[in-house]
């Protein structure tokens, strides 16, 4: 009994940590690079349709551009300091090497 009770508990908080972080994310309008890896790592184990809803509702809000991403963010800001807009680059395709 005691076995149960504890993994009804885990799957419990699992559960609310998911949902907590979406909604936290939705209302910021912001996913952090840590929440994030939070969800990987929480998405990671067995989820139910309810983490995965959630989850597939965060997706769309970063995809409409109601949440932005800072990961996105970084990268954007390395590529442009690596590749800036007024650089003159050629791309060769592989078969003209």
């Amino acid at each position: 009994m005691v076995l149960h009770y504890l993994a009804y508990e885990s799957k419990v908080e699992r559960m609310a940590l998911i949902s907590d972080l979406v909604q936290k994310t939705l209302k910021t309008g912001y996913l952090t690079i840590e929440a994030e890896e939070q969800l990987r790592q929480l998405l990671a184990t067995r989820c139910d349709l309810e983490d995965l809803n959630a989850f597939v509702t965060l997706q769309e809000a970063a995809m409409t551009g109601q949440v932005k991403q800072e990961s996105r963010e970084q990268w954007q800001s390395v590529r442009e300091n690596l590749f800036p807009s007024n650089s003159a680059w050629c791309y060769v395709s592989v078969e003209q090497c």
